[in-house]
């Protein structure tokens, strides 16, 4: 397979991702959070397409990594780059679990308990995407002020993880910590998405500009 058709079928996975999640999160997470046993009990299948949503971005981040393996094999940091994102997919697939158990639940108590279980979980899993991404920052030759927004995404990814476990008063600086990590991921992340469909993959003297 061509480094062009590796780099399209790795924007277009990126693009399912963003959509799944932004769907997983903003709609059916959200509302169990708000609404937890409304939720439940009168909209289960938005709960049921947003756990399906949850296990599909944990699919397309396999094939990401894939995708991002055969592009840059051929530098030292790749292959450890490949099983750190493998495992924020692997990690993220159990967390659903935790999700999954919300649909017997009748207790609000018990619905928000399972999607806390199902965020400190996920936690855990971006520290790891976290590390991908720094690694990635590193082994991407061009354009380097994407790469530069990946390495920041990665290393707030990595301290609002730690924060989360070591810090007793989080919720103070929770909106600081969201904005933190989410500004620099969105831009290096749509930025990357972006270059790999219409410039991944072509050879023009080097990588690509």
């Amino acid at each position: 397979m061509t480094a062009r058709k590796l780099s399209i079928i790795t924007g277009i996975s990126y693009l399912i991702i963003f959509f799944a999640a932004v769907f997983a999160n903003f709609f059916m997470l959200e509302s169990l959070k708000q609404n937890p046993l409304e939720t439940i009990l009168q909209q289960h299948m938005t709960v049921r397409f947003g756990i399906m949503a949850f296990l599909i971005t944990a699919f397309f981040d396999v094939v990401v990594a894939w995708g991002l393996f055969k592009l840059y094999r051929d530098h030292y940091l790749t292959e450890l780059s490949t099983w750190l994102r493998i495992m924020h997919a692997v990690i993220m697939g159990i967390a659903v679990f935790a999700l999954v158990l919300t649909l017997k639940e009748t207790s609000e108590e018990n619905i928000l308990f399972y999607v806390e279980v199902f965020n400190i979980i996920w936690l855990i899993g971006l520290f790891f995407f976290g590390g991908h991404l720094i690694l990635l920052a590193n082994i991407l030759p061009k354009p380097k002020w994407i790469a530069l927004f990946l390495a920041v995404a990665g290393i707030m990814y990595i301290a609002d993880t730690t924060a989360h476990f070591v810090l007793t008063d989080y919720d103070a600086v929770a909106g600081i910590f969201l904005a933190l990590v989410a500004i620099p991921s969105i831009f290096g992340e749509m930025a990357f998405t972006v270059w790999l469909l219409a410039k991944g993959g072509k050879v023009s003297g080097s990588e690509n500009n």
